[in-house]
């Protein structure tokens, strides 16, 4: 989690965000030593206590369908970016 607060620091932010409910599946574009691009995605679930909003990568039972269909989202844009 440390490197994606570092890249949003950096004001390099994800290169696509799906959002399905409280739940969001946010694709990263990074570069290896040998400068190879590749994805990484992050997976965030939005909750509120009282007035306010938190966020954790802890998923209930209820939220995997959610989960599943933004994670197959993310995953046809990466697959689409590797043509």
């Amino acid at each position: 989690m440390v490197e994606k607060e570092k890249v949003e620091k950096e004001g390099k932010g994800p290169v696509k965000k799906v959002k399905i409910g409280g739940i969001e599946a946010a694709v990263w574009e990074n570069s290896s030593k040998e400068g190879k691009k590749f994805f990484t995605t992050t997976m965030e679930r939005s909750y509120k206590v009282g007035e306010e909003w938190k966020k954790t990568s802890s998923l209930r039972d209820s939220d995997l369908p959610k989960a599943i269909l933004a994670l197959q989202e993310a995953y046809h844009f990466v697959a689409l970016k590797g043509e």
